[in-house]
Formats: structure tokens, sequence, C-alpha cells
């Protein structure tokens, strides 16, 4: 059947296992939600995922996630091909357009002639320019820029320029023109990055800075054209919810939201889900990554699913028979792992609606472009043949 609605929910870095491909990006054995679960020794309360077959799809059963012999979903998993583990790569890939060629880290920090330009526009020194966690280099570095006015530059294990300042010292505006600049600087050939990123912080001292959700994304244009493009197109009406806009910038959406929280993104799907509209919502939900991954948090982790699973109670309770409700991750970021970056995770997917009969398996889909193929076959849009539609197995 086709549906009048499609709300895709991306659960930012809720990984499902260690990819076949994990090796090459060191992350054998990586299991974000398999582990999250065993940190909570069975504690881990997820009864709507539960009922949409999120065990099921998981292999081994996540502890305090039962397998339900009768899931209400189809479920499955997805497995990459881009070249790279994140956000922007997972994305890309969902909406028909992989990354084939593996963008630029800087595991060492970024060369002199790059932090050169940025020192001569801004009028301000940098410090940091080294892999680090976001709340560990704001913590030391953090009182030295409020007093210099200095620019806490740093990267991590992915394509990224982090660039940190707190917000009554430089103003957002400000910081957001910095970043405008760096982006111009890393499109190709010599540098080409996936994403600069604007992080404000607030507060007194180190032992009370907050980054805020004044974060802005700077994101490489996409190298072609995507699903997003071609449902927008064909007349199709697209809305973003959270960082889909600055994944996208701005291509392909007619209708967008910022989030500030997992709960705000939530709001936001309540609100888009009460407007009577045909065509697709594409949410992303960052906290589970950015509040929680990338700190190795699985307490903080669990926490937030279980505070989402209670919210999604209310969208399977408001969805229509003509909806269609598709969960999935756009790569993971195990809790209880090294270091501090993504780790490269087959990722889940659960595709819902109240006109199911039954549900079943969708197997292992390979690539991530099955996702967007399957939103484009419903609305009759042609794509570019990288994904494979798998409506014709929801009944």
């Amino acid at each position: 059947m086709a549906f009048k609605r499609i709300f895709g929910l991306v659960m930012d870095s809720v990984g499902a296992g260690a990819a076949p491909d994990s090796g090459k990006y060191g992350d054998q054995g990586a299991d974000t939600l398999g582990h999250v679960g065993q940190f909570y020794e069975g504690n881990l309360q997820l009864p709507n995922l539960a009922r949409l077959g999120l065990s099921n799809l998981h292999g081994t059963p996540i502890m305090g996630v039962p397998v339900n012999p009768d899931p209400h979903a189809y479920y499955g998993k997805m497995q990459e091909i881009s070249a790279g583990k994140d956000s922007m790569d997972g994305h890309w890939e969902m909406m028909g357009l992989p990354v084939t060629k593996a963008l630029s880290t800087f595991p060492n920090g970024f060369p002199q002639d790059l932090l050169d330009k940025l020192e001569a526009f801004s009028g301000r020194k940098i410090i940091g320019n080294r892999p680090e966690s976001g709340t560990k280099i704001i913590a030391e570095l953090g009182e030295q820029q409020m007093r210099t006015g200095d620019l806490i530059v740093y990267t991590s294990g992915d394509s990224v320029i982090q660039i940190a300042a707190h917000e009554d010292v430089i103003p957002l505006a400000e910081l957001y023109k910095i970043c405008d600049y760096a982006r111009s600087l890393v499109n190709g050939p010599e540098y080409l990055v996936g994403r600069i990123i604007a992080r404000p912080y607030v507060g007194p001292d180190a032992q009370h800075f907050t980054r805020t959700a004044n974060r802005r994304d700077f994101t490489l244009e996409p190298t072609g054209e995507t699903d997003l493009d071609r449902l927008q197109s064909a007349g199709v009406h697209v809305v973003g919810v959270g960082k889909i806009n600055d994944i996208f910038s701005g291509h392909g959406i007619d209708e967008g939201y910022h989030n500030e929280s997992n709960m705000d993104g939530m709001d936001h799907v309540d609100h888009v889900m009460a407007e009577d509209f045909e065509g697709f919502c594409f949410i992303n939900l960052v906290d589970f990554d950015a509040m929680y991954g990338h700190r190795r948090n699985p307490q903080g982790f669990g926490q937030a699913l279980m505070d989402f699973d209670r919210r999604l109670g209310t969208v399977l309770a408001n969805l229509r028979d003509d909806d269609l409700l598709l969960i999935t991750a756009d790569h993971g970021n195990d809790p209880t792992y090294t270091g501090s970056d993504h780790t490269r995770e087959l990722v889940p997917l659960l595709a819902y609606s109240p006109s199911f009969k039954q549900g079943g398996s969708l197997g292992i889909r390979s690539p991530f472009a099955d996702f967007g193929a399957t939103v484009l076959d419903n609305f009759n849009v042609t794509g570019n043949g990288r994904g494979h539609s798998f409506l014709a197995d929801l009944n």
C-alpha cells in the first residue's frame, strides 16, 4: 500500500552491533545497544521499542528488552557502504548519496596554513588544535578563552573542525561568521571536511561550563542530488527536524525545525504529526550522540533511550492508518568503547504502521540508501538506483 505520510526517525548514534568492516575503523566488538543493555544489567526498560521488535533485530537479545514473538513492526538492520562513519555520511547515504571518497581527518591537529587563515580572518588567536572531547577541552581551556578571547579549535576522529567560544565573550553571530569562513576553506581539493561545528558554551568557570543548544553545523554541500531533492522536485512536502537542515545544507527541505534537545525534537514531531500534509518528515535526535556517546556515558545514554521510548508511545498512538514510521540510526557511538569517537556499526531498522496485520524480518539491508529508495517508491518518485525499496515487503 502507499502511505500518505512517512516519518523517518534517526536515533543519532544508536548502533546495533559491529559492522562487518568494523576492523577497518578499529571498532571491533562495538555494540551500542547491546553494551548499554549490559551496563543496565537488565534494567533498560524500552517497552515500546521492544513491542516493535528491537531485540528481534539485534541478534543477541538486549538485556532488559525481551524478544517479541509477535513483533508489531518489520525489523532488520542496515549496513553502511560510505567511506566514513560520520552523521553526514550516514544521512547522505540514506538519501541515495553514499560518500565514496574518504573525507579529510586531522589526527595530529590542523595544518598551520589553515590556522593562519582562521587567525587572520577572525583577528583571534587559536588554542587547542588537537583531537579531543569537547567537554574536556572546554573545561581545560575555557577560562583562558574567556580571559583572552581566543578561539578553541579542536577535532575528533571524524572529518570535523570544531570551534568553541563562550557566548559572553564571542557573540553567536561572530562565531557563526568565523565558522562560515572556515567552511569556505575546506571544500576541496586540498582539504575536504564534512562539518564545521560552532560549539558555544556558557558558565562562570571550568566546573560549571555547559555547551548550549546554539550549536550550529556548517556541512559540506551535498556533492550530488539526494532523495530529498527528488521528493521536493516531484512536489512531495519535505519536513526536516533537528540537524537534518544542517546536514543537507537546506537542500530539498520545505519546512524545518531546530531541536534544543531530544525532548524538544519529539515536541516538534508531535507538532508535525498534528498537521495534515502528504509527504516525508525526516527527524534527527542528536542527544544520544552529542551528550552521551562521545562522552562515554552509558548511564546517560540508557536514560535517553528510556526517555525516548516513553515519547515514542505518544507517536505510536497518534499514527494514522496511512502513516509509516521508519526508525533507524546513522552510525554507532558505543558509550562503553575506548576513545570518544563514533563506532562503525550496523544500525537498527524498524518499520511500523497501524495498518500492518503483522511484522516480520527485513534482514540486513545495504546500502543505507534502501531507506530513501523506500520513501521514493511510496511517492512514485524515480531514484538513482543506489538503493532497493522494501516497500513491497510491508503489508
